[in-house]
């Protein structure tokens, strides 16, 4: 049974960071690639962070340069790290991978960013 569980999420003010982490289970986690996704109220969920089985990460404009994306295989674990946070950022962030053609998705994590 796949489970992806995020962490990390929280109150921060304009400016701050957090390291949000999802931990994965049921899967070879080396061997997928893991994707952060983001849904603000009232707006869609949308693409922000994806990391490759090799490494290889893409990012969304509205986050590219101030957000990273990592995994520790050995932890089976992976993690986007968000600094220079704004207001626009407030989100419940989730934690995404595919398995045999089938999405599977963590509960999700909020980060609201206060003025």
């Amino acid at each position: 049974q796949v489970q992806l569980v995020e962490s990390g999420g929280g109150l921060v003010q304009v400016g701050g960071s957090l390291r949000l982490s999802c931990a994965a289970s049921g899967i070879i986690f080396s061997d997928h690639v893991m994707d952060w996704y983001r849904q603000a109220p009232g707006k869609q969920r949308e693409l922000i962070a994806r990391i490759t089985s090799g490494g290889g990460t893409t990012y969304a404009d509205s986050v590219k340069g101030r957000f990273t994306i990592s995994r520790d295989n050995a932890k089976n674990t992976e993690y986007l790290q968000m600094n220079g946070l704004k207001p626009e950022d407030t989100a419940v962030y989730y934690c995404h991978t595919t398995y045999y053609g089938i999405g599977y998705w963590g509960k999700g994590t909020l980060v609201t960013v206060s003025s």
